[in-house]
């Protein structure tokens, strides 16, 4: 019954919005509007960062990470919807769906390490002014992002894997406007328990362990600030993380909503409302945020060094 079942489905349907016919124009403008300026501001800001000579600091080398992060993370989640919403086309071949969850799972896992690298420059430049360039040279830099992206790539694979093998007996109509894992499980008559030990295992490691370095940075880093004497070097030294940790906070408020609900608060609409902040709306704010910061943080972590540099030697 498995068997056949998972051979005669080919496609799947991608429920999407459609539940709501009467916000369809709405939601299509909204989404394409939100698409359109999260990929064209990663894009200018990619540029601005390989262009501008003044900007060839490890923190924007993370930040041009993390913007193409979100142009592809905004693509492969986005599209199916665009297309919903654009063309009235719901089906989506299996083949698809999963490249579509490998690169999701690939790229989120990405973030969790870059956020977590992001978190130890900024640990660095607060707590070890006197030795940062030192520390943060370009090759440290360039291994600890390609480490992110690698983690990301590999860290996918099993839970792809996993998913491709199911046996689909409860239908073809996935309640999401992309192949999320968690609403295609929901389709399987397979037993569940091994994928949730692998995503259980690598939630741990690729979400609160990242999470855990990303805290500890911080603690430091607020214990650090707190002994600056002037309110004026506090404030400075506090905008060169405030960015991240905006992002941070909004990436993984958003991430916990979806994922760490009871699920006696189980709600497919809930779930395609967060699911939508972290695939299209976080991507767009994030060159805002750090654009608002750009020159201020900058100044802010020259300032810092020498007035750190001063403390230190008293």
């Amino acid at each position: 019954m498995g068997k056949e079942n998972k051979t005669s489905v080919t496609e799947f349907i991608l429920v999407g919005f459609s539940d709501h016919p009467d916000l369809q124009l709405l939601i299509s403008v909204t989404v394409f509007l939100i698409f359109l300026i999260s990929v064209l501001g990663n894009f200018m800001f990619l540029m601005l960062v390989y262009t501008d000579p003044h900007l060839q600091k490890p923190m924007y080398f993370f930040l041009s990470n993390l913007s193409f992060l979100d142009i592809d993370n905004s693509s492969v989640t986005l599209s199916t919807l665009l297309r919903s919403l654009m063309t009235g086309e719901t089906l989506i071949s299996i083949s698809v769906c999963i490249t579509q969850i490998y690169f999701f799972i690939t790229l989120t896992d990405a973030e969790f390490f870059l956020l977590a690298v992001m978190a130890y420059d900024r640990y660095v430049a607060i707590c070890n002014p006197l030795r940062y360039v030192l520390i943060m040279n370009r090759r440290v830099c360039v291994l600890l992002a390609s480490a992110s992206w690698v983690v990301g790539f590999m860290a996918a694979l099993l839970p792809t894997v996993f998913i491709s093998q199911f046996s689909l007996c409860r239908g073809n109509v996935i309640n999401h406007f992309f192949c999320d894992i968690a609403a295609l499980m929901k389709l399987s008559c397979n037993d569940m328990h091994s994928l949730e030990i692998v995503i259980f295992t690598e939630g741990v490691f690729l979400a609160f362990f990242p999470f855990g370095l990303t805290l500890t940075s911080y603690v430091y880093i607020i214990s650090s600030i707190l002994k600056i004497r002037s309110a004026k070097g506090r404030h400075k030294a506090f905008s060169t993380c405030s960015s991240h940790l905006t992002v941070v906070i909004l990436f993984y408020g958003t991430i916990m909503c979806v994922y760490m609900r009871p699920a006696s608060m189980y709600s497919p609409n809930q779930d395609k409302l967060f699911s939508l902040l972290y695939t299209a709306l976080i991507p767009m704010l994030n060159p805002v945020i750090y654009s608002m910061r750009n020159k201020e943080e900058g100044v802010s972590l020259d300032f810092y060094i020498v007035g750190n540099k001063t403390i230190l030697l008293t």
